[in-house]
């Protein structure tokens, strides 16, 4: 049972296969995922990353952890969607290990790419996940801000008046 099915409460089925056959990747589970998330956490707590590396890596997955429970709103199946589960199983952990798979000062000291470092490269692309999964968290959130703005003018159009009326409570 895959990750989606668990959140649409589908039950799991078996599907007769062909022995031989190629089996079809299942979505990451919940669980997949915040595994996923806490091996990152525990990659970026070693000593040897440096601080920048851990904060910004932190607050990806962070970002991830908030915007999971509201994956349904942004539609399953949906690109924002794909892009948080992916960014908590492929993105984030792949160029974290990436980078501690270099020698520390090799890694931190010498220019691999337009002048710039693999930390600065790793930098860059930690900010830009974590960007994208702030904007996805906004987008996730905004769904029910607006819903919460449109439910309140209805009650004002339904409800709202420039004057109470005046209720004859004691009168028969």
């Amino acid at each position: 049972m895959g990750f989606w099915d668990r959140l649409l409460g589908r039950e799991e089925t078996s599907a007769p296969t062909e022995e031989g056959a190629d089996e079809v990747a299942t979505a990451p589970t919940a669980d997949d995922i915040n595994a996923s998330l806490a091996g990152v956490d525990a990659l970026v707590n070693d000593p040897a990353v440096p601080g920048v590396v851990r904060a910004r890596a932190l607050h990806v997955t962070d970002a991830v952890r908030q915007t999971l429970p509201r994956l349904a709103i942004l539609g399953l199946g949906s690109y924002d969607a794909y892009s948080v589960v992916a960014t908590a199983t492929d993105y984030l952990p792949e160029a974290i290990g990436a980078y501690l798979r270099l020698p520390r000062d090799w890694a931190d000291s010498r220019p691999v790419d337009g002048g710039k470092t693999s930390l600065l490269l790793l930098i860059d692309q930690l900010d830009l996940l974590a960007t994208t999964m702030d904007a996805i968290y906004d987008a996730a959130n905004t769904t029910d801000a607006a819903a919460l703005i449109s439910h309140g003018r209805f009650l004002q159009e339904r409800f709202g008046h420039t004057q109470a009326p005046e209720l004859n409570l004691g009168q028969a």
